[in-house]
């Protein structure tokens, strides 16, 4: 199975690049990000015309999540559970092939201190909550714009950064609380170096520069650890025309382990910053 996340930054806007690319990419289950619709804006018949079904959250101009799927959809959960969404469409759940997977927006934060960066911790902590409602042992995946850069050597310049939301001690923890339940980061586990993003501001020509963050995670429970083949980030999406901000970051997840793979508790897990 082939999973990929991506924060489309206007699912209205980038529709045909969407579409183009499910049918370059040939993924899975592409989890989408910033979508902003409602949903009855979502365009379900366009996804279908390519193959995918398609479960959306979303409240209109802003936030929004989706998850589009060519290998089943079912049990679509919106949110964290009966409550009211309180920080909007940021979160949804299905089962797609035999996986539980999520597609989440965290909040940015916008200021260390603030009244949204509490609100950023507080919405980890109901993600942390969510996942205590779930067995570590089952295959699951969560995907999004985590709004989190968990290293320094996930940012260009980590000296740039000093002061900034995303990078601090608190939401670094809070991420790292989701990996403290059982869930690895997948990208990592096939890129250990540094250097690679899957966002750049549109500003001052900041993707040319490399000087974006990596803050687009697939995070998958330790049983699937040895059956992820590879990992990508694919820069290509994010150049023109009309891109969104972040680039799609693709798993390649098998059937089963690999000959000679090592079992998920044998592996050192990925270092935590």
């Amino acid at each position: 199975m082939r999973i990929a996340t991506w924060n489309v930054n206007s699912l209205r806007q980038r529709l045909p690049k969407v579409t183009d690319w499910l049918e370059r990419s040939r993924v899975d289950v592409l989890l989408m990000q910033e979508t902003k619709l409602a949903d009855d804006a979502a365009p379900e018949m366009a996804f279908r015309m390519v193959g995918y079904e398609l479960a959306h959250h979303g409240e209109g101009r802003w936030n929004g999540v989706a998850i589009a799927s060519r290998v089943g959809l079912a049990e679509v959960e919106r949110g964290f559970g009966p409550d009211a969404d309180p920080d909007g469409a940021r979160f949804v759940s299905a089962l797609c092939g035999g996986v539980r997977v999520g597609s989440l927006y965290a909040p940015n934060g916008r200021l260390v201190g603030s009244e949204f960066w509490h609100a950023k911790l507080e919405w980890y902590a109901r993600l942390r909550a969510w996942l205590d409602g779930h067995d570590p042992g089952e295959p699951l995946v969560l995907g999004g714009d985590f709004n989190v850069a968990p290293q320094d050597l996930d940012v260009w310049d980590p000296a740039a950064f000093v002061g900034a939301t995303h990078v601090t001690a608190e939401e670094r923890l809070a991420f790292t609380s989701l990996l403290e339940w059982g869930l690895v980061d997948a990208y990592r586990l096939h890129h250990p170096e540094g250097g690679r993003f899957s966002w750049w501001d549109y500003r001052a020509g900041s993707f040319h520069k490399g000087e974006g963050m990596r803050i687009d995670h697939l995070l998958a429970t330790r049983p699937l650890m040895p059956r992820i083949t590879a990992a990508e980030i694919d820069r290509e999406a994010r150049k023109n025309p009309i891109p969104s901000d972040h680039a799609p970051v693709i798993v390649d997840i098998a059937e089963s382990a690999p000959p000679g793979a090592l079992p998920s508790e044998a592996r050192e897990a990925p270092a935590r910053g």
